[in-house]
């Protein structure tokens, strides 16, 4: 019959190799250090940390003084700071752009979705574009006698298309004409839906997320018939 001693020596031996075999199941290095050892990231673990870790501080920065950031560039980490704009309104100004194409002015931000006048304002002082003046704005014939007119609608030719009529037009039409993407074709269809149909073309502006330069980018391009 076995001592209590060598009971006891089995039993650490046996401890032993159950652990060496537990080790070599899972895959671990022998040499790994001792239980509770912190082990440090690798090269490919610490660049991400490293890189969380600067977005996270460029989103925490305050903007300084007379500091502005190009919405037609700026990354959704660095949108964040202006004021007012979320991660989810950050990420849908970089989704629009990736889309559509850069904005060129605030006028143009109004394509996204939960962008108004208020945000506007509040962002205007710290808002840049380096798109602007990309997007010709037509300008109205001006006359010798009696002043500036109305602007004359374009003639149909092969490089520009007659214009729709945005009481018939479908959502697929709508998203054709410039700075008009998915969500601002829906939103005119609805509108549409809403109030019977437009009464003319000026009437554009009572939809969310179009002004005066996209009303005037339009103009041409779309009729009520």
């Amino acid at each position: 019959m076995l001592s209590a001693e060598r009971r006891a020596l089995f039993l650490l031996l046996g401890l032993a190799v159950a652990g060496h075999l537990l080790l070599a199941w899972t895959g671990r290095p022998a040499d790994s250090g001792a239980p509770g050892d912190v082990r440090l990231l690798g090269p490919a673990g610490g660049s991400n940390l490293a890189a969380h870790r600067d977005s996270a501080a460029l989103a925490g920065r305050p903007l300084a003084a007379g500091e502005r950031i190009d919405l037609d560039r700026a990354g959704a980490a660095e949108l964040v700071r202006l004021p007012r704009i979320g991660p989810g309104l950050a990420r849908r100004i970089v989704e629009e752009r990736a889309a559509h194409g850069p904005f060129g002015s605030l006028d143009g931000l109004r394509r996204v979705q939960g962008v108004g006048d208020g945000l506007l304002k509040a962002i205007e002082s710290h808002a840049s574009f380096s798109a602007a003046g990309q997007f010709p704005v037509p300008v109205p014939p001006v006359s010798p006698v009696s002043g500036p007119g109305p602007i004359s609608p374009v003639e149909p030719t092969r490089g520009n298309p007659a214009p729709i009529d945005l009481n018939r037009a479908s959502e697929a039409e709508l998203e054709r004409l410039p700075g008009v993407g998915p969500s601002l074709a829906r939103r005119i269809s609805e509108y549409r839906t809403r109030h019977g149909g437009f009464a003319a073309v000026d009437s554009l502006v009572r939809v969310a997320g179009i002004g005066p330069a996209t009303l005037a980018r339009l103009r041409g391009l779309v009729e009520v018939r």
